[in-house]
């Protein structure tokens, strides 16, 4: 028996991005490569039910996050954050600081954040997903992840002048 041609053109062209989403999400190698083998399962059961075909990466990202919420419910849940009118500045980002930072260190900075705000920052940044798409796969309003991607940034930056990435 051999595979849909469709299907194994749908993995190649996607799971290295579910598996990076999944990896920044659980920190985890074999976590990340049990959530995108699980999202092309669902795929493999429901994916016709998809109307509209150009929304096959967003039909993904969203199966991988739910799958991921289900997994961590009992662990953690999402709170819905106020929007507090009063954020701090920006921190400023030292020549120093630039220099020592890598690709390896970034990612270990991401894994210090909380996921409610790592989630919306990697689909934002490392999956290209806009705004409006992020929204749907986490499936809260528009103007918390506005406001989960700007405190992310902030989180971030922080981190990143205050300590070095561990090697």
């Amino acid at each position: 028996m051999s595979a849909d041609p469709e299907f194994e053109d749908l993995v190649k062209l996607y799971y290295p991005d579910l598996y990076r989403f999944g990896l920044s999400l659980t920190g985890s190698e074999a976590d990340a490569c049990d959530l995108a083998q699980e999202t092309f399962y669902i795929w493999a059961n429901k994916g016709h039910q998809l109307r509209d075909p150009t929304k096959v990466k967003a039909w993904l990202f969203t199966t991988l996050h739910r799958q991921f919420l289900q997994a961590r419910r009992h662990e953690t849940r999402f709170k819905d954050e106020p929007i507090d009118e009063t954020s701090p500045e920006l921190p400023a980002i030292t020549v120093d600081c630039v220099n020592r930072i890598d690709a390896r260190g970034l990612l270990s900075f991401l894994e210090q954040l909380d996921e409610t705000h790592r989630a919306p920052l990697v689909l934002y940044y490392l999956e290209d997903l806009s705004y409006n798409e992020i929204a749907e796969t986490l499936a809260v309003p528009l103007g918390t992840v506005q406001s989960r991607i700007a405190r992310a940034k902030i989180k971030l930056l922080q981190l990143l002048n205050e300590t070095t990435p561990p090697k």
